[in-house]
């Protein structure tokens, strides 16, 4: 999700300026919203000197919200209002600063059975749906895999001495990869620690467990 993100970034206007991820999941609830916000000095607790927030570092860029349906409802309601207002003000602060950020969010639930569960605000929902994508699982696109590992060889192998049996592609195409590009990553980089001084990457290299085993 976060490479679809980068890429519309930097095909969009304003790619010069900040990408700003934020791993809504992996920030606890306390802290989100002076995480987003930023925050004055004698705030809360631990506050020990002014700090400006993901939003304001975002610039005139873009913020990427993964996980959104973690975000508690409370800091939903002042997303919200940035979103709308397109300002904000830090935690403990008085000024209010523009936000002139783009803003793409991702989920892994249903943000539809959330609002219906009313763990999600249906007016944030209507808000952050203005161009949906859904992201087709690995497992729809096997045509990929090549292409794929191609571009993930070249990172984790940029010297190029390895390369894929092209027996050992087509039975990728068998593997229901749950886990997605990050779990076909992970195979890959698994498999060149494996091959020693191989420089033909095997089937075994790359699943050791066999076709529908998880990573």
């Amino acid at each position: 999700k976060e490479r679809v993100a980068r890429a519309l970034h930097e095909l969009g206007n304003g790619a010069e300026q900040p990408f700003v991820p934020v791993a809504c999941s992996a920030i606890p609830a306390g802290l989100l919203e002076g995480e987003l916000f930023g925050f004055r000095k004698g705030s809360f607790t631990g506050a020990d000197e002014d700090r400006s927030g993901l939003l304001e570092e975002a610039g005139e860029g873009t913020v990427f919200l993964d996980d959104i349906d973690d975000v508690p409802l409370e800091a939903q309601a002042k997303l919200l209002r940035v979103l709308q207002e397109r300002e904000f003000t830090r935690l403990g602060g008085h000024s209010v600063r523009p936000f002139r950020a783009r803003v793409l969010a991702a989920t892994k639930v249903d943000l539809q059975q959330a609002v219906a569960a009313g763990k999600f605000r249906e007016d944030l929902y209507f808000r952050l749906n203005v161009v949906p994508l859904r992201l087709v699982p690995l497992c729809e696109r096997t045509e990929d895999l090549s292409a794929l590992l191609g571009a993930l060889l070249q990172r984790w192998d940029p010297e190029g001495r390895h390369r894929i049996a092209p027996e050992a592609l087509r039975k990728l195409a068998m593997h229901p990869w749950p886990g997605n590009v990050r779990e076909l990553e992970n195979s890959l980089r698994r498999a060149l620690a494996l091959a020693g001084r191989a420089r033909i990457l095997r089937l075994e290299h790359l699943l050791p467990g066999g076709i529908g085993s998880h990573s």
